[in-house]
């Protein structure tokens, strides 16, 4: 197990009704003046919103709003929410929705106190050394920024989706969750983002750092309580109890709990980026068409967790072949995928009949160098090969 050091202060509020603590809470973290962010209609619609603006209004917290984040967040909303927060000047900021309107706050945090573009950071011309605070009312399962310090934006010029990591700064000082909120999910959005939050656990599972046992059962875990719990919730939308056991395991997926001492990989996530960026996909889709395709190239260069993850997780019989148990548990990936959460795993599922693979390959590279490093070394005609199996 490597060094490592673990930071984690975000006040989970977890349970039934727990959106009418929002103005409490926001008391208690200093909060007198609030700019709330949102998506689309839905938390007008449900009437999460008015709840929200209410609870503010009844611990005497001024508020503003900026509704209209859109999937896969993009910089141009980024830059009219610091315009906006700049003539309110809030001292809090207050995401309600899902990973987008999240990552859009923390876009925003960052770019608040910035004298240049935002973007800066996220081009890694810039480092970030102060964000306004925020907490987070939770309404989608998914990519776990409630929890992590983590927000990633699409370029909407350069069709470049990139992130930023500042989990000294942009981590949310609490996160009100609510299971009942997921129930009127749809059901692709659902089973989008489980397969984004599996990832999550996949992209740290998949580590050549030896004796991480700890992280490992962690991972394996994780990965059998979601698969029995996304089944029920596809049977069952109002199953609380799964929904529940869903929102926690998305948190936990990306606070690092699962991740400390060990190298992890995100190359998967990387090759993902590419497709959503380019062609506007969901991005846990887009994860459940990489992801296997990603195992199927490992099986043959790579194969040692992966057959693991089969023998412990997917049910795998050990046949004394890594490399062949290995496929076979990129195939069960794939195969529940596509079955258990009705989810596309290959581009033409997607959408994307034609995809423009040397497109995405090449700017692939130009961001992120000529090789790829993580679980497997990964050059240019490496990742073209992953790509091809996603055919």
């Amino acid at each position: 197990m490597n060094n490592f050091t673990f930071y984690s202060p975000t006040e989970f509020v977890f349970g039934r009704s727990t959106e009418s603590k929002v103005g409490e809470l926001c008391k208690k973290h200093g909060a007198s003046r609030v700019l709330i962010v949102y998506g689309g209609g839905s938390v007008v619609r449900s009437g999460l919103l008015e709840r929200v603006k209410k609870a503010l209004a009844a611990a005497g917290i001024a508020f503003e709003e900026m509704g209209g984040v859109q999937p896969n967040p993009i910089d141009s909303k980024v830059r009219e929410g610091i315009e906006i927060a700049r003539k309110f000047k809030p001292d809090f900021l207050l995401p309600v929705g899902g990973g987008s309107v999240i990552d859009t706050a923390k876009a925003m945090a960052v770019g608040y106190y910035y004298e240049g573009d935002f973007w800066d950071f996220y081009a890694k011309k810039a480092t970030a050394v102060k964000a306004l605070p925020m907490g987070v009312v939770l309404t989608i399962p998914a990519a776990g920024s409630e929890g992590s310090g983590n927000s990633v934006i699409t370029n909407t010029q350069s069709h470049v989706k990139v992130g930023i990591r500042y989990p000294m700064i942009l981590r949310p000082k609490f996160a009100v969750m609510n299971p009942e909120l997921t129930m009127t999910l749809p059901q692709w959005q659902t089973a989008s983002g489980v397969s984004d939050m599996m990832a999550h656990i996949l992209e740290r599972y998949l580590s050549n750092t030896p004796d991480v046992q700890i992280g490992d059962r962690l991972a394996e875990g994780m990965l059998l309580a979601i698969m029995e719990c996304a089944e029920r919730v596809m049977d069952n939308p109002e199953d609380y109890e799964a929904r529940a056991n869903i929102m926690w395991s998305a948190t936990v997926a990306h606070n690092d709990t699962c991740s400390i001492g060990r190298e992890e990989d995100w190359n998967s996530h990387a090759m993902e980026h590419e497709i959503s960026a380019e062609y506007d996909v969901t991005h846990g889709a887009g994860l459940a068409v990489i992801f296997p395709a990603f195992l199927q190239y490992g099986a043959k260069h790579n194969p040692h967790k992966i057959a693991q993850l089969g023998h412990r997780v997917f049910g795998i019989v050990d046949s004394g072949d890594e490399s062949i148990d290995a496929m076979a548990t990129a195939i069960a990936l794939k195969t529940w995928f596509h079955e258990k959460l009705h989810l596309p795993v290959t581009f033409g599922q997607l959408g994307i009949p034609d995809p423009d693979l040397e497109l995405l390959n090449e700017r692939l590279h130009r961001l992120k160098g000529e090789v790829l490093q993580g679980y497997m070394e990964l050059d240019a005609t490496a990742t073209m090969e992953i790509y091809k199996l996603a055919l």
